[in-house]
């Protein structure tokens, strides 16, 4: 099992794909990414399983 998580491929925003690490701590599991283009900041989130077999 891996705890690396994915990085993101674009901005969810504009669609572009020069996004970088950003926040305080950029090492620590890059929870927050800046896109390079639009300039927005965006999160991505695991929420859970459906619960569906």
């Amino acid at each position: 099992m891996t705890t690396a998580r994915a990085v993101p491929q674009y901005c969810p925003y504009c669609g572009e794909d020069q996004i970088r690490p950003w926040g305080d701590d950029p090492d620590k599991d890059h929870a927050q990414w800046k896109c390079e283009d639009c300039l927005r900041v965006f999160e991505v989130r695991y929420k859970g399983t459906t619960g569906h077999d």
